[in-house]
């Protein structure tokens, strides 16, 4: 756990001593502390008085990656239950927010993740689309109800590259360190049906 305290304190601690609100959290993710995490962020995006089209994909983006970490997180109570355990930071810097989440993933799921990371990062905006509606089309639901379009919509909706990081936890896992950031002005027109 230290490395990860230490990474995000190098990585992060600019960022978060010059925004204009940072909302940390680590802890267990649920329906209820997501509905929290919401309601606070929400109301400080409202302040910042951005276009609408910004507030929408940064509360979209904020409850995606706050659902992955409810789903992915492979930390399990004394009984194997699953239980969300995960870190959330969002919060601002000059001219983007940014989202922060942290889980616990099986080693066995590293490769298959990072493969996917690697492809939606190597997508341009039209590929991005591509690959949402094939996935759409074609993917599966997973045991977790999911069919693989969250990491996908995060960024298309963000127009920027998602930054990742494995950290050692223990032998049978690491540390998934997801950082998301969110342009005020969507330049990129990542989601032109927004």
């Amino acid at each position: 756990m230290d490395n990860i305290i230490y990474f995000i304190k190098s990585t992060l601690s600019s960022e978060m001593a010059t925004s204009g609100f940072p909302l940390i959290y680590k802890g267990e993710m649920n329906h209820q502390i997501m509905r929290s995490f919401a309601f606070m962020a929400n109301r400080k995006i409202i302040e910042k008085n951005l276009p609408t089209s910004t507030r929408k994909r940064v509360f979209h983006i904020m409850i995606e990656c706050l659902q992955n970490v409810t789903k992915h997180s492979d930390d399990f109570d004394k009984k194997d239950k699953q239980v969300g355990n995960g870190l959330f930071i969002i919060g601002q810097n000059k001219d983007s927010f940014y989202v922060v989440t942290g889980n616990l993933v099986q080693n066995e799921k590293i490769k298959a993740l990072e493969e996917r990371l690697i492809k939606i990062n190597q997508a341009n905006s039209q590929e991005l689309k591509d690959i949402f509606l094939k996935q759409m089309m074609e993917g599966q639901l997973n045991e977790k109800g999911g069919a693989g379009l969250g990491l996908i919509d995060i960024a298309r909706k963000s127009g920027r590259k998602l930054f990742y990081h494995f950290v050692p936890f223990d032998n049978r896992r690491h540390y998934f360190l997801l950082a998301v950031s969110i342009p005020f002005e969507n330049s990129t027109k990542a989601n032109p049906d927004e």
